[in-house]
C-alpha cells in the first residue's frame, strides 16, 4: 500500500512539473540598444527565474535605436518592446497599432552634457559652441524651442550631426563643446575620459515620458495574460533593485551578456544616474511601471508643441490594465 501511494505522489509530482513546463508562454521581447543600466530589471528577471516562475519563457534581443524596436512590435515582430515611448507616441499618431504597457523612466532624460564645472549652465551659454546632434534622433525637434529658452537661435550654434553611435566617441575626444543625448545612457559612459553635468531639457518644460515597455493591440488581445505578467514581473525588478539589489543588477547584465565584455562601474553608474528620472510629482507614490494620466497629458503638449504629433486624448497612448500591482509588490519585495 505504502509504495502504491508513494507511486501516486510520484506521478503526481511528475505530472505537476510538466504541467508547468507546458505552462511556459514564449515572448519575444526587443530591447532598445546594446546592453546597459536600463535593462537592468528585465536581466534580473532573467537571471532570478522570475519569468519562468510565472510561465514566462522570454527571448530577449538587444536593439539598435528605440525607433526600430517601436517598429518591429508593432509589425508584430515582437510581443513586447523595452523602448523610449515619445518615438511609440510618434509611431501611434501615424496609424502604428502600439500602446505603452509600463513606464519606468517617467521625467524626459534628453539634456544637454557639457564639460563638467565649466562655464555652459544652460542655453544662453551655447551661442558660438559647437555642440553634437543627431538630425534623426529625438532631440532634434526641439533644439530650437531649447536655444530659444536661453535667448539663442540654432544659427549662432555649431551644430554638428553625427551619427547616434559616434556620439559617444566624438564627445569623449572633446571635438565638441557638448553632446545633446540620453543622459543616464551618456554621463556614466564618458566619466572616466571626459566628466559631465547634464542640463535637461525637462528643466526647460519639455517634459515627456522616457522609457518603458511598449505592445501592439493586437498582441494585447491575442496574449495579454502573458504580456502582463512579464511587464509586471520586470517592473517588480525594478522595485527590487531600488531596495538595494543594484550590484546584484549589474551582475545579472552582465552573466546575460557575457559576450558584450561591459564595464560594471559603467553600469552601476548608468543605474544611479536612471534613479533621478524614475518619478514626477504626478507619479509620486505610484508602484514602478504605472503611468500617471497627467505626465502622458505634459508629454502631449510637450510632443504637439513642436508638431511631432496631434494633440489627442492622453489615454490612447497608454494603459495600465498590463500590470498587476499585487505582483509588483511580490517580486518588489523579494
Amino acid at each position: 500500500m505504502r509504495m502504491k501511494l508513494s507511486a501516486s505522489v510520484l506521478g503526481l509530482v511528475i505530472g505537476a512539473f510538466a504541467g508547468s513546463a507546458a505552462a511556459q508562454e514564449k515572448l519575444a521581447v526587443r530591447l532598445d540598444w546594446t546592453p546597459w543600466g536600463a535593462h537592468a530589471a528585465i536581466h534580473l528577471a532573467a537571471e532570478k527565474g522570475w519569468f519562468k516562475q510565472n510561465g514566462i519563457e522570454a527571448t530577449v534581443e538587444d536593439g539598435n535605436g528605440s525607433v526600430t524596436t517601436v517598429q518591429l512590435v508593432g509589425s508584430g515582430r515582437f510581443d513586447v518592446g523595452h523602448a523610449s515611448l515619445a518615438p511609440m507616441m510618434i509611431a501611434r499618431d501615424k496609424g502604428l497599432p502600439v500602446r505603452a504597457i509600463a513606464n519606468f523612466a517617467r521625467k524626459n532624460d534628453i539634456g544637454l552634457l557639457v564639460p563638467r564645472g565649466g562655464a555652459l549652465k544652460g542655453p544662453r551659454d551655447l551661442a558660438g559652441k559647437k555642440i553634437i546632434f543627431t538630425a534623426g534622433s529625438l532631440e532634434a525637434p526641439f533644439l530650437d524651442t531649447f536655444l530659444a529658452a536661453g535667448g539663442v537661435k540654432r544659427g549662432q550654434v555649431e551644430l554638428l550631426n553625427v551619427e547616434a553611435a559616434a556620439k559617444v566617441p566624438t564627445y569623449a575626444a572633446a571635438r565638441a563643446d557638448g553632446v545633446f543625448s540620453t543622459v543616464p545612457f551618456v554621463v556614466p559612459a564618458v566619466e572616466a575620459s571626459r566628466p559631465s553635468d547634464a542640463i535637461l531639457f525637462s528643466d526647460y518644460g519639455l517634459q515627456f515620458p522616457s522609457f518603458g515597455l511598449v505592445s501592439s493591440e493586437d498582441k494585447i488581445k491575442e496574449r495579454g495574460a502573458a504580456i502582463r505578467r512579464f511587464a509586471s514581473v520586470v517592473s517588480g525588478a525594478w522595485e527590487y533593485i531600488l531596495k538595494g539589489g543594484e550590484d546584484e543588477a549589474v551582475k545579472a547584465i552582465i552573466a546575460q551578456r557575457p559576450q558584450a565584455k561591459l564595464n560594471p562601474q559603467v553600469l552601476r553608474a548608468q543605474i544611479e544616474s536612471l534613479k533621478a528620472f524614475f518619478v514626477t510629482p504626478a507619479a509620486q507614490g505610484l508602484p514602478m511601471g504605472v503611468m500617471a494620466d497627467a505626465d502622458w497629458v505634459a508629454g502631449i503638449k510637450t510632443m504637439s508643441s513642436v508638431n511631432l504629433i496631434k494633440n489627442a486624448p492622453s489615454a490612447t497612448f497608454y494603459t495600465n490594465d498590463m500590470l498587476d500591482r499585487a505582483l509588483i509588490q511580490k517580486i518588489g519585495g523579494k
